[in-house]
Parts: C-alpha cells; sequence; structure tokens
C-alpha cells in the first residue's frame, strides 16, 4: 500500500476514534466541570422587583451590583410565553413553580423528563420526574426533558441516525459527583448530545433546551451574553 494512503488512513481512523470517544469539545461542545459541594451554585428568574431577568448579560450585571463575579451561567430548563418556569422551580428553598406531571406533545413532555436539583448541603441531583420527592432540604430545583442519560442508558426515543438536529444544552453528573453543564457549537441531535455525557461517564444527564440556548463560560473562552429565558443556573464567586 502506498505510505501517503497509509498515513491518511491511520490520521483519519484516530480522529473518528477520539471523536467517537467523546473527545471533540473543541468541534462539537463546549463544557463545565465544577464541584457543587465547593462552588456557588444558584438558580435565578426574577429580580427583587420581580422583573425576568432574561438574559446572561442582566444576569452578570445583576451579580456584579451584588459584589459578586459571575463564574458561569447558563440557561436553566424551558420556559412559557411569560417566561415563568414550564414545571417545578424551586429558589432558595421557596416554590416558585409546581411539577409538571401531565402528558403532551414537545421534547419537555418527552418521557421520562426530569429534575435537576440541589440539596441545601449543596448535593446536586439528576432524577426522572416520576422518582422525584420534594422535601425541605432542596434550595434550588428545575424540570426539563427529555432525560439524556437514565442509569448510564440514552433515552429510548434517541435515534442515532435522527435528522432532528438542534443547538442542545444540558447537564450531568460524572462519576466523581461533579456537574457537567454543556452546550453544543453547533446542531447536532439529541442521541449525539447524549453520547456525549455518556462518554464522560455520566449514569444520569438531563436536556435543558433548544435552539435559545447560551453558555457564558470565560474558562473556555464561549461569551454569550444575549438570550430571553425563564430559569437561569449561574456559579458566582
Amino acid at each position: 500500500m502506498n505510505k501517503k494512503i497509509l498515513v491518511l488512513i491511520i490520521t483519519v481512523t484516530i480522529s473518528l476514534l477520539a471523536f467517537n470517544n467523546g473527545n471533540h469539545k473543541n468541534d462539537t461542545i463546549v463544557s463545565y466541570e465544577l464541584n457543587s459541594k465547593t462552588n456557588e451554585i444558584s438558580m435565578y428568574w426574577k429580580t427583587e422587583e420581580g422583573i425576568v431577568i432574561g438574559s446572561l448579560k442582566n444576569l452578570r450585571e445583576l451579580v456584579q451590583k451584588e459584589h459578586k463575579k459571575l463564574l458561569f451561567a447558563i440557561n436553566g430548563g424551558m420556559y412559557k410565553k411569560d417566561k415563568s418556569p414550564q414545571g417545578l422551580f424551586i429558589q432558595n428553598g421557596i416554590l416558585k413553580s409546581p411539577l409538571d406531571t401531565t402528558s403532551a406533545d414537545g421534547n419537555f413532555y418527552m418521557k421520562p423528563n426530569g429534575i435537576f436539583y440541589l440539596t441545601k448541603d449543596n448535593k446536586a441531583i439528576i432524577c426522572k420526574t416520576e422518582d422525584y420527592k420534594n422535601n425541605s432540604n432542596i434550595n434550588f430545583a428545575t424540570q426539563s426533558g427529555p432525560m439524556l442519560l437514565i442509569d448510564g442508558k440514552i433515552h429510548k426515543n434517541f435515534n442515532e441516525k435522527s435528522v432532528n438536529l438542534n443547538i442542545r444544552n444540558g447537564v450531568g453528573i460524572l462519576p466523581n459527583d461533579n456537574l457537567i453543564f454543556a452546550i453544543s457549537k453547533k446542531e447536532i441531535s439529541f442521541y449525539e448530545f447524549a453520547n456525549f455525557f455518556k462518554s464522560k461517564g455520566c449514569k444520569n444527564a438531563l436536556y435543558l433546551d433548544g435552539f435559545v440556548s447560551r453558555m457564558y463560560n470565560p474558562k473556555e473562552n464561549w461569551l454569550q451574553t444575549d438570550g430571553d429565558f425563564g430559569v437561569i443556573i449561574a456559579v458566582t464567586k
């Protein structure tokens, strides 16, 4: 075999193996990993005056007024036309929007959907909506759907050959119990997005939203500050 052709085949093979092993962040996925026990994670929706914060830019300005620094932010789930949370939302231990267990069309209702929540002792949990149990120890919670991974398995409704492509963002829990947030740089399928979390070793991961999604991630020089959201998840110091 021609030496140049052999080198080309080896190069292409290595590239494909790297992609399939999830090492494609720079091409397709931007992610942010953190320890929920040692970082200040909060969920935002409205200002104290009752005005929807909306964009990551507005959130950064709000955080600065509180004499804090915004380290990371991402939209935290689907919302209604008035920007109110779709499904469960708990903020600082206070129920702002009730759990939604109904059935309907759309990504949110692709069962199982799920809950991402943080306890008052900063433990992060992702679970199916049907497994969620409300208690006084929950500090923040947001509901969305569908689940991307359930017990290490990709959602049964996802098709590896799907042509349903979109910008997507989500959250998963790594084997070391760290959180990983991710957003796609380009339009991808549910299956590919779920496979990213699987390749990282996550057991459970939750889809947050689609084409409207934005991420503020200075660590990766990904500085989207626009948007018009409901719930926003943020890390500050």
